[in-house]
């Protein structure tokens, strides 16, 4: 669900679940391409220390990379997810070819925060970024997966693409301001990873799935080394190319 590491919960009434479904068909602007072969990205939310280093090295031992979604002011924190990544890890992860995008700078809540609350938030993970030696994020991914109308139509001139936590499988009429994700997190990640992947090898497009702490005991919003390394070889296996999102944005030629 994204920031399992603060105490606060996003809004789970039957309203919010309204407003998540409703501000789908706000603002949307169309990614008007397609791919021409299956195309995955593994991507991490929050950045906990065991995604850049058991997550990461997996990856690489494949020769491929990941995006990793951070929100700077958690850099060097812990929570129930376990330590967050540092600027010196994220460097590390950047100089491997990793693409490092944007997940808010204090992991704001977006469906109940301001526009321009949001719009300077993510704007002060950018000079965090900076600080940290890192290129400016061009990629977002909502926290907790949830966004206001005002505050997607506030950020969507700041990013490439925004990403939500909608599953799906993104085509040229997805919304490139809300993309939708799979989750690979708890004990179903090896199940549901299998099936999307499988699902998209069928129909053709590019999945986008997510997770947290890579770990020998993850949090319920992570996933076992082991089933990722297991998910990462069954798309390889199946023909699936492996992609960044600022690799895809580009092939794409999306902005």
């Amino acid at each position: 669900m994204g920031g399992a590491e603060y105490a606060y919960e996003p809004d789970r009434s039957w309203r919010g679940k309204i407003r998540r479904r409703a501000v789908r068909a706000v603002g949307r602007t169309a990614v008007g391409r397609t791919v021409d072969r299956p195309i995955v990205t593994f991507s991490f939310d929050d950045a906990p220390l065991t995604a850049a280093t058991s997550g990461a090295a997996a990856l690489e031992r494949r020769g491929v990379t990941g995006t990793f979604y951070l929100s700077a002011g958690l850099g060097g924190t812990s929570g129930p997810m376990g330590p967050i990544l540092d600027g010196d890890t994220a460097r590390r992860l950047s100089e491997a070819g990793h693409e490092l995008a944007c997940h808010t700078y204090t992991h704001l809540d977006c469906g109940q925060a301001r526009g321009e609350q949001a719009l300077d938030d993510v704007r002060q993970n950018a000079e965090a970024f900076e600080s940290w030696g890192l290129p400016r994020p061009t990629n977002f991914a909502y926290p907790y997966g949830d966004v206001s109308a005002r505050c997607k139509t506030v950020l969507a001139p700041s990013f490439d693409t925004m990403r939500g936590l909608h599953h799906g499988i993104v085509s040229r009429r997805s919304d490139r301001h809300q993309l939708p994700a799979v989750g690979l997190e708890g004990a179903d990640a090896l199940t549901v990873g299998r099936m999307w992947i499988d699902r998209l090898v069928d129909r053709g497009g590019w999945l986008i799935l997510y997770t947290h702490d890579v770990d020998r005991n993850p949090s319920p919003w992570g996933c076992d080394p082991d089933v990722f390394e297991e998910l990462i070889d069954h798309t390889i296996a199946r023909g699936a190319e492996i992609m960044t999102v600022r690799s895809v944005v580009d092939l794409l030629q999306i902005g």
